[in-house]
């Protein structure tokens, strides 16, 4: 969460960090603020509690070559001009993404009471660097970092070191590139793009130092460690709006195309292949089960892959939340396949259940969209996906294209494994790319979703309903509705209505009842009709061919013919367009809603 940037070379500092700050604005957006040294060396700070735009008012009249910035996402303390960052702290001035956990004993240990300003973690770490500060930054920061317990991403000037930024991380993320317009450093590859497509990751545990003429990566001894550049495969225009709205409107037309360029690279005659990322066919038919780990949307993708592999492989399938994951002593050895899956790489639950299986002998499978990132790294193996930047906080096309993995691990599994023959495998795949078409069917007749959200944003509460496959769907639809509208959503199983949850529907209380699923289709419109006749407002999604009696439906919304395995992709357009329109209709902002930033990497 939070974002940083920082800069140092010969274009005016200031308007690298502001319009940096305004790509990494989704990462938090509680405040915003730079610091930079002047002409005459001399540390200017300005902060302001809200978004990025309201700093950029600010008069800032000096000049200046260096200096970082940073956007909150608050965790210690509350949101307020003085909890903002950069802190100052003596001769340093710091920001920070990450929670240190041990900030209360450090206060106590440098009897650092009196010299708080803010409630925050931050300002406790900038002022320990500082009691450590000799005039050697590497080694102030190596003390600083020994004494920490948690997570952080830091960026630090030291008021005798001017166009000097030093940088080091433990999980939060931090990448940084050497261009002809000077170095850069940042949270995240959106805020370098402007400038380079090559770029490294900062390793962990590793002291990053950018002048205006280079960038010295050291290990922690102080000796020169070289890093590893990667190069950036989408461009500027993927995290531009190019004319739509809002970014959460384009990542749902975009989902078309990340699918085809997650999918067919990796079709070899008809069949699902994965030599090219070196993916070998032992780690699937060597495990005795599987267990997939992620967190949210991400989450919701593995409980749809479950419902999937686990009738075609007859095998055990678990899907975990990350953060309970660690927590719960999971059943897992050496005979289980841990798929861990992330939209950034860097989600700190995940990545911390990514380390509990490798210790219990697990192998591990990440499916990540971010080249170089620390899950894709630790990894034993990493199926990367296709759908370039996603910039709104609620995810749409990761969604899509980690849902597009996971059926085609599925399907490879199954064929290696003997569940499938190679005639059912093709056949498979055919299907899955059969529903890139029914996707822009669906984004084709937007205005559907549009219309239907006018009583949708009337209302309270929203209940989603269906069985098998169309249950895991409606999970992410709650999910989407909730994080952007804030309607108050809830998926259930159709068949559990009865046994309590039917007491919450009401005289026009909206219900969106997922029909695609032919084994169970009467059972769950037998459910509609109880929904409806206690006066629900009945929003239903069905195949296009079923015939739907009058009265039953408000509103019907058919999707193209599918095999059912298939229907959740043209399903979570519909449904992601529901929420979008939903928030449009409340004057709400879409792409940065309250209390929540993109990457999740504090716990």
């Amino acid at each position: 969460m939070c974002g940083i940037i920082g800069y140092s070379g010969p274009l005016e500092a200031k308007n690298i960090l502001l319009e940096g700050l305004s790509q990494l604005e989704y990462r938090g957006y509680d405040s915003a603020g730079i610091a930079y040294f002047d002409t005459a060396s001399t540390v200017h700070v300005v902060k302001k509690t809200g978004k990025v735009a309201r700093l950029k008012e600010v008069s800032m009249p000096h000049h200046s070559h260096c200096g970082i910035g940073h956007t909150r996402w608050a965790t210690h303390g509350g949101v307020d001009d003085i909890n903002a960052h950069p802190h100052r702290a003596g001769r340093v001035t710091l920001i920070h993404n990450g929670i240190i956990e041990n900030y209360h004993s450090l206060t106590q240990e440098f009897s650092l009471e009196d010299r708080l300003v803010s409630q925050t973690d931050s300002e406790v770490a900038a002022w320990v660097l500082d009691s450590f500060y000799d005039g050697d930054p590497k080694s102030a920061i190596k003390q600083l970092v020994e004494r920490l317990e948690g997570s952080y991403g830091f960026c630090v000037m030291f008021d005798d070191r001017p166009g000097e930024i030093y940088g080091i991380r433990s999980v939060s993320p931090l990448v940084a590139a050497y261009t002809h317009s000077g170095a850069l450093i940042a949270s995240d590859l959106t805020a370098l793009i402007p400038y380079t497509r090559n770029y490294f990751v900062v390793p962990e545990n590793h002291i990053v130092k950018l002048t205006g003429y280079k960038i010295s990566l050291y290990h922690m001894d102080g000796s020169p460690a070289v890093p590893e550049t990667l190069e950036v495969n989408w461009n500027m225009d993927a995290a531009m709006k190019n004319g739509f709205p809002h970014f959460m409107l384009k990542e749902i037309h975009e989902q078309p195309e990340a699918l085809k360029n997650t999918i067919l690279p990796r079709v070899v005659r008809g069949l699902p292949d994965f030599t090219d990322d070196q993916i070998p066919d032992d780690l699937f038919t060597a495990c005795a089960q599987v267990h997939v780990v992620a967190c949210g949307t991400a989450m919701h993708a593995g409980i749809v892959a479950k419902s999937l592999m686990e009738p075609a492989l007859r095998i055990p399938v678990t899907v975990s939340i990350a953060s309970e994951f660690r927590y719960e002593d999971p059943l897992i050895d050496e005979k289980t396949l841990v798929i861990i899956i992330s939209q950034s790489g860097e989600t700190i639950d995940t990545l911390a259940a990514l380390r509990l299986a490798k210790s219990r002998g697990s192998k591990t499978l990440a499916i990540v969209n971010v080249k170089g990132s620390t899950i894709a790294r630790e990894s034993h193996h990493i199926l990367y996906t296709h759908a370039g930047p996603e910039i709104a906080v609620a995810s749409t096309k990761a969604y899509s294209v980690q849902l597009a993995a996971l059926y085609m691990i599925s399907c490879r599994m199954a064929l290696v494994r003997g569940n499938f023959s190679r005639d059912q495998a093709v056949s498979f795949l055919t299907k899955l790319l059969d529903a890139i078409p029914a996707m822009e069917a669906m984004i084709a007749q937007k205005d559907v979703e549009k219309e239907l959200v006018t009583h949708l944003i009337q209302q309270h509460d929203t209940f989603f309903m269906g069985r098998g496959l169309d249950y895991a769907f409606s999970l992410e639809g709650a999910l989407k509705l909730k994080e952007i509208s804030y309607i108050h959503a809830e998926a259930y199983a159709a068949g559990e209505l009865k046994h309590g949850t039917i007491a919450l529907v009401a005289p026009g209380v909206p219900v969106i009842a997922i029909a695609t699923q032919e084994h169970v289709f009467s059972k769950t419109i037998s459910n509609v009709r109880e929904v409806k006749a206690r006066g629900a407002f009945v929003i239903l999604l069905t195949k296009e061919h079923k015939d739907i009696e009058d009265g039953l439906a408000d509103i019907h919304i058919r999707i193209p013919d599918l095999d059912d395995r298939f229907t959740v992709f043209p399903i979570a357009v519909i449904l992601q367009l529901i929420a979008y329109y939903a928030s449009i209709g409340k004057n709400l902002d879409v792409d940065q809603p309250r209390n929540l930033a993109k990457s999740v990497t504090v716990e």
